[in-house]
């Protein structure tokens, strides 16, 4: 992988990833969970550095579960891993407008507990991913971020005209 190299753009602020911000595992750790995605790549859900400059942005892509409202559907993500990652969980956001109870449709933000409190450093991006899949046909309808997408999950026909209304292919 040394095409993906550390960059620092001044003398007096590191980028992110770079040597002086202590970057150096974070950057081994994220090319590591790079090569097992390349290398063992799961159906429906990928993930991939924005520029070979820089590994702590990525783009994400999740495929819908077969037999959910959501099969067939590809969602575009944004992955902001933090310095301090994996002791510190990325930022993932829906880029693509996702109807789900646990998504903000504006704003793209997730709400599911290994992303918040109950964060491990275990996890890794292909951990992240495939329970999101889960997540988008399994919500946790107890704790929304879309209360609207929440109420009307139990009509599955109905939701899913909210969701081809709301969503936009890739």
């Amino acid at each position: 992988m040394s095409q993906f190299t550390t960059v620092q753009t001044s003398p007096h602020k590191p980028s992110v990833g770079s040597a002086d911000s202590g970057g150096l595992a974070v950057n081994k750790r994220l090319r590591k969970e790079l090569m097992t995605l390349m290398t063992s790549p799961t159906s429906g859900i990928s993930a991939f550095p924005e520029s070979e400059n820089n590994l702590f942005k990525w783009l994400g892509t999740l495929t819908g579960p077969e037999g959910t409202v959501y099969a067939g559907l590809t969602f575009r993500l944004s992955l902001s891993f933090p310095s301090e990652y994996p002791y510190k969980p990325p930022v993932i956001r829906f880029e693509t407008p996702c109807y789900h109870p646990n998504v903000a449709l504006k704003t793209g933000d997730i709400c599911l507990d290994i992303l918040q409190d109950k964060w491990s450093a275990v996890y890794s991006v292909h951990t992240i991913l495939v329970s999101l899949q889960s997540l988008l046909g399994d919500p946790n309808n107890s704790s929304p971020l879309n209360v609207e997408a929440s109420q009307s999950w139990a009509d599955q026909t109905a939701f899913k005209e909210r969701v081809l209304t709301n969503y936009r292919p890739l």
